[in-house]
């Protein structure tokens, strides 16, 4: 594998929005909703749900400011995009876990202290079923670290544009990206950064990201077939959009 640093998005991602957003425009149609929510300055970290090789070239687009993404180590493999997707503001990370993927997160924390946004799909891969997955902790561990806010985002019709096996994006048509109410994770601080207390975290993410898409909700990890023990998330779906502040404890294992 090719390494090549990165330390986030800089100033070819600027260019690139510049250049790039009007042609984007012309070519889709966006919907565009609480964008207003975010800071102006400082820390946030942007999780979308993740149904389109599109989403994170879309978000970054449309999104004001810098922003950082981790991605597949495999993208440095190819000449394509080992070095256009760290100009872009890849972060790349191994998703084999564990202390392979902790350089991708340490550089991500590096990234929110300069003050800046960080974006990561808490799914951890594309929904090849369109559904929505269970979330895991990582962006949870890091907000809690940093103390920022997390934002749910919701990316609705990219799937429609440039489903996951089409090579091409599909032109002239229609795609939302949705900005939820902020989650404060300081309520959260004198609990630690147990298990217990990423998962209630992230739980609520994917409660509120589900809010915004309307996605039906699966309670398993995205590539997984095994069925686990239902998160609150998926309790709650099934009664019926209660509150969304029912979303808290939970027995994942």
């Amino acid at each position: 594998m090719v390494c090549v640093n990165s330390d986030g998005a800089g100033k070819a991602q600027q260019w690139a929005r510049r250049l790039l957003r009007p042609i984007t425009l012309k070519l889709w149609k966006f919907e565009l909703d609480g964008f207003d929510r975010l800071p102006v300055q400082g820390p946030a970290i942007l999780c979308p749900n993740h149904v389109s090789f599109l989403d994170s070239a879309f978000l970054m687009l449309q999104v004001p400011r810098n922003i950082s993404f981790v991605g597949k180590a495999e993208y440095m493999d190819s000449w394509k995009t080992k070095y256009l997707f760290p100009l872009m503001g890849m972060i790349p990370i191994d998703r084999g876990g564990g202390d392979k993927s902790q350089a991708a997160l340490d550089t991500a924390e590096k990234v929110l202290r300069r003050g800046e946004l960080f974006g990561i799909f808490p799914e951890g891969t594309r929904s090849r079923d369109g559904v929505l997955h269970k979330g895991r902790t990582g962006a949870a561990r890091l907000a809690l670290k940093v103390g920022c806010p997390i934002y749910p985002v919701g990316m609705i019709g990219t799937r429609e544009i440039q489903p996951p096996d089409a090579k091409v994006p599909k032109l002239r048509r229609s795609c939302a990206i949705k900005i939820g109410r902020p989650i404060n994770v300081e309520r959260y601080r004198d609990h630690g950064d147990t298990h217990m207390v990423l998962r209630q975290i992230t739980d609520e993410l994917m409660f509120e990201i589900r809010e915004l898409t309307g996605q039906d909700y699966r309670d398993r990890y995205a590539g997984k077939t095994a069925e686990t023990e239902p998160t609150t998330v998926a309790r709650v779906a099934r009664m019926g959009d209660e509150q969304p502040d029912l979303v808290g404890a939970t027995t994942d294992r």
